[in-house]
């Protein structure tokens, strides 16, 4: 079983010999080992107090001597009784999550929960409840038409959320569901959540590690943890190391006392961070409660205006009043406006699909096209996760040429059963078959962790001769070379060890002798040190051009790696990230005095990444970067990239990833590479522009009907049924989900909502939109004009509206404010005059469609309940030509805004960034809406609403889990094992 961990041999093996000359230590790239400490207290005394177990500095289950964490888990190394380990499973627990299943019922009901549903719930007990006087029947159809509304909504709502991924789920699925473990003596295979601190377990190459373990005996073994840590290789594990569960045992078996189980474990407080946050407000939830807000102030203001004009000013009857009211309630609210950006994300999602990316949370679309930064895990994402020869530093030291080098380094490596040493020196030859061709093996020698070298002893066919080759530590390898160690060649072998160290490349000896005679254990004729090949973990093919892409976008990356620093900052370097790069540590420290760095966010902002993370520092950068007002993506493939996945606004799961990090990422890509992320980048930005035009529209629709009608009243005593504006609240909507489709160009910046522009657009629009309504309503009532001109008349044959809710008057306006209301969505789309910038067929067809429906229902419709009456050719001909004519001048309203209040507002906007920086040292954001608005918890992610209701119908219990779904864990924190048996001593035998 051959594992050279040529990373960890650096300072692990000093030659017992030739003490008369200096030791060279030939540094080579690793960590330094922690030192087993001793638990600071009176180990005479087995009832700890909890205070002395919660303090780190007196008890670390990791690091003290294993003898210390027998006495203090109160165990030995036969094992628990059976009632001990049941006492211990009441304290502690299993060895697995628990999970808190929805409701159906009330996740769907939490889709109703934000004041915009509010609004329209509140409006459809008016038309039901409230409207039912003055010997009139309830208002059904009001009634019928707004729930229809709200159920459209949320069942799309409920659909998209119902298919997203649930990560604590996915990590119950990557269990190990079966232990060996020791219980009074004996060896047996029980539940790996019937595990509890103290059990003695064991496990061999190809398990699963079950639990958080410090080993009692270990023989030769290898643990890859790279989903766990990031770290590239496998780890070498000797008695008394830590093992962390959820990690797989490559080589070797071991034994081990369990430390920490459950939620307890470093994996568990991983799994906690996945989600924590579900009680946060997203992105553009923030979004719509501001452009909600902004809506029900506008509401709010006329409906309050109008219970005192009407009722008290015109003295209008209850009934009459409640109309009044209903049309400003469902007119106004943009009640769609959810449903709609869902269709227009939803829409954007498949377009992602065509590029093999999975979008698990369509919102995530929308904040990916705001990110301004991009963090990015290492290993297996940024790099293949397999390791390479890096064929451009070989360095040689004798006759042989570095292909030389490598064939015979291919000779001294497995074939067969290989770790990831041999597996990356066989597959630098080109062929495997050429590791054994033209030679008959004679002998080998694995790797074994005293010699820490490989030997192949073979013939040689072509001339007979008998050779041998060693691969290993450097330390190691130039103790045995016998032949060329002179003082010159040990000066340049510590020079290039030292050289890759700093780069972070592994470095692999290689030295050759020849046999005498034909005795393959015969003595050679002394090494020869011929090579030192450098090993890294490469980047994937198209890494460099995707950072690259994605800087051109304004996006900034950021590498967060669990690897060592030099291997971070070689790994920059190579893909043009910068090696500006900090050690995890600076996390906790901060900058040290008399840097340039006044704060730690100012590092974090300047760093080009951090090396040596655990989960919580990925989870910890991405939350300081967004509490700075950036939106961040993240990238990472392993289970300790889930945390900051979950975190991030835009999660991204790389192709091979862990399901852990799969089901907290947002966007899951399912081809190898990260080119992909600059197409979702790219397409999220064009979702983008759809949306913000369709906010421009709703809320200058909003305005548009709240004034107008609130002025027709107030101005006319104009009663306009509320049936009508539901019709043009369902034609419009359904015109508007056409955008999803619209033809719209990228950004080449983040995007951001700027709502002061979006409302200033909006208010000019409404208003102008407002004044043609109003015009064309007060020539039809206080003049003839329309009759003089065209020859219209209205009910019985009336040259002006005498009536002022005449019922075909009602027809025209409707008919005027349908048409004009819809066409305004050609100028909120574009930047341009509205005919240079081509619409999609979609939007072009589904507007003709609804100007056809609208005027059918104009010139046909004659309900009672409405008051409407059908009118003449004419008055639809003379709406039409009054809607083209007030169209055209929209685009100059617009270039107008430009020119003055946009230009101001941005004005001002930049002089708040620049004075920020300046006084903070620290770049504020453009996007001012990502601060959180007052009334964004009622638009909240629902989830803590969804549980209140749960706990308060019963909803509310814990989900027992499928032995199958059992959790594996590995943890760093295991004092709170210690604290739970101290205060719950083993009771007497």
């Amino acid at each position: 079983m051959s594992d050279p961990k040529v990373e960890k041999e650096a300072g692990s093996a000093e030659p017992a010999q030739q003490p008369e000359k200096r030791k060279r230590e030939y540094k080579d790239f690793g960590e330094e080992e922690e030192k087993v400490t001793h638990a600071k207290v009176d180990m005479a005394q087995i009832q700890l107090k909890a205070e002395d177990l919660y303090d780190k500095e007196k008890v670390d289950l990791e690091t003290i001597v294993v003898d210390d964490v027998f006495k203090l888990l109160q165990c030995d190394e036969n094992g628990l009784t059976d009632d001990e380990a049941n006492r211990r499973l009441e304290l502690f627990g299993p060895n697995r999550l628990e999970s808190e299943e929805q409701n159906p019922i009330l996740q769907f009901l939490s889709f109703m929960w934000n004041p915009l549903s509010w609004v329209m719930e509140a409006a459809a007990l008016v038309a039901i409840a409230l409207s039912n006087g003055e010997h009139r029947p309830p208002d059904w159809e009001d009634f019928v038409g707004i729930v229809v509304l709200l159920i459209i909504n949320s069942a799309i709502g409920f659909y998209e959320e119902r298919n997203a991924g649930n990560a604590v789920k996915a990590l119950m699925d990557s269990l190990a569901p079966k232990a060996k473990v020791k219980r009074a003596g004996q060896w047996r295979e029980i539940e790996s959540a019937q595990l509890v601190p103290g059990d003695m377990i064991s496990f061999k190459i190809g398990d699963i590690v079950p639990a958080d373990c410090r080993l009692t005996e270990a023989i030769n073994v290898s643990i890859d943890q790279a989903a766990l840590t990031g770290e590239s290789l496998p780890q070498s594990k000797k008695t008394g190391d830590q093992c962390f569960s959820g990690s797989t045992c490559k080589q070797g078996e071991a034994e081990g006392v369990v430390i920490s189980t459950g939620p307890n474990t470093f994996f568990g407080r991983a799994a906690n961070l996945v989600g924590q946050d579900d009680d946060t407000t997203g992105h553009l939830q923030k979004i719509l409660a501001q452009i909600g807000t902004f809506c029900l102030v506008v509401i709010g203001i006329f409906v309050i205006a109008e219970i005192f004009c009407l009722y008290a000013g015109f003295r209008y009857h209850y009934r009459r009043g409640l109309d009044n009211i209903l049309v400003l309630l469902i007119g106004g609210i943009p009640i769609a406006m959810p449903t709609v950006l869902s269709v227009t994300l939803a829409v954007g999602a498949q377009q992602l699909a065509k590029y093999k990316a999975i979008v698990t949370r369509i919102t995530a679309i929308e904040e990916l096209a705001a990110v301004t930064i991009l963090c990015s895990d290492k290993t297996g994402t940024l790099t293949t996760n397999k390791l390479t020869i890096d064929r451009d530093t070989i360095r040689t030291y004798g006759p042989f040429s570095p292909e030389d080098v490598i064939l015979l380094a291919a000779y001294a490596s497995r074939t067969e059963n290989q770790d990831a040493i041999d597996t990356c020196v066989v597959g630098a030859i080109g062929d495997p078959s050429r590791a054994r061709a033209g030679i008959k093996l004679l002998d080998f020698k694995p790797f074994n962790p005293v010699d820490k070298r490989t030997e192949i002893t073979y013939r040689e066919e072509a001339s007979g001769k008998l050779k041998r080759v060693t691969k290993g530590m450097t330390g190691i390898i130039i103790e045995l070379c016998t032949r060329n160690k002179t003082e010159e060649i040990e000066n340049r072998l510590e020079a290039d060890v030292e050289e890759f160290a700093t780069r972070g490349l592994r470095a692999l000896a290689v030295a050759f002798e020849e046999v005498d005679g034909d005795d393959p254990e015969g003595e050679g004729n002394g090494f020869e040190l011929i090579g030192l090949l450098a090993i890294f973990d490469p980047p994937r093919d198209d890494t460099k051009q995707t950072i690259d892409d994605a800087m051109a976008l304004g996006v900034k990356v950021k590498m967060v790696t669990g690897d060592q620093l030099a291997i971070a900052k070689e790994t920059g370097r190579r893909l043009g990230l910068g090696d500006h790069m900090y050690p995890a540590k600076v996390l906790k420290d901060g900058p040290e005095p008399g840097s340039r760095f006044r704060t730690l966010d100012e590092m974090i902002l300047d760093a080009d990444g951090f090396a040596g993370v655990f989960p919580e520092h990925k989870y910890e950068i991405v939350k300081r970067l967004q509490a700075l007002g950036h939106l961040c993506a993240m990238t990472g493939d392993g289970a300790n990239d889930a945390p900051a996945l979950s975190r991030a606004n835009v999660g991204i799961a790389v192709e091979g990833a862990t399901d852990a990090a799969r089901s907290a990422a947002d966007i899951v890509l399912t081809e190898p590479g990260l080119s992909t992320i600059v197409h979702a980048i790219r397409g999220s930005r064009v979702i983008f522009q759809r949306m913000r035009n369709y906010a421009i529209y709703a809320c200058a629709v909003t305005i548009r009907i709240v004034v107008c009608f609130a002025i027709l009243a107030f101005a006319f005593k104009f009663d306009f049924p509320p049936f009508m504006v539901l019709i043009i609240a369902l034609l419009n909507d359904g015109t508007i989900m056409t955008l999803s489709v619209d033809r719209v160009l990228p950004s080449n910046e983040p995007d951001s909502w700027d709502l002061a522009e979006i409302f200033a657009y909006a208010v000019a629009y409404g208003l102008y939109l407002t004044l043609s309504t109003i015009a064309l309503v007060a020539i039809a009532i206080r003049t003839t004009w329309f009759y003089d001109k065209f020859g219209v008349t209205l009910t019985n044959g009336a040259t002006r509206a005498v009536d002022h809710n005449d019922p075909q008057l009602h027809a025209v306006v409707y008919l005027q404010v349908a048409i004009i209301s819809q066409a305004l969505i050609f100028i909120t789309r574009s930047h341009g005059f509205f005919f240079m910038e081509r619409p999609s067929f979609a939007l072009m067809g589904a507007f003709g469609i609804a100007q056809l429906i609208s005027t059918i229902i104009a010139v046909y419709g004659d309900w009672g309940f409405t008051n409407v009456q059908g009118i003449s050719g004419g008055w639809v001909g003379i709406v039409w030509v009054w809607d083209i004519v007030w169209f055209f001048p929209l685009d100059l309203i617009k270039f107008a805004m430009k020119a003055t209040i946009i230009k101001y507002l941005r004005n001002r906007h930049n002089k708040v960034i620049a004075q920020h920086a300046k006084e903070s040292g620290v770049p504020m954001t453009r996007t001012t809406s990502r601060a959180a608005s007052i009334n964004e918890s009622l638009y909240a992610n629902r989830v803590s609403f969804i549980r209140r209701a749960a706990r308060k119908v019963g909803f509310g219990q814990k989900i027992s889990m499928k032995p199958e779904e059992l959790q594996r864990f590995s943890s760093i924190q295991a004092a709170r094992t210690g604290n739970v048996l101290a205060r719950h001593p083993s009771r007497p035998s």
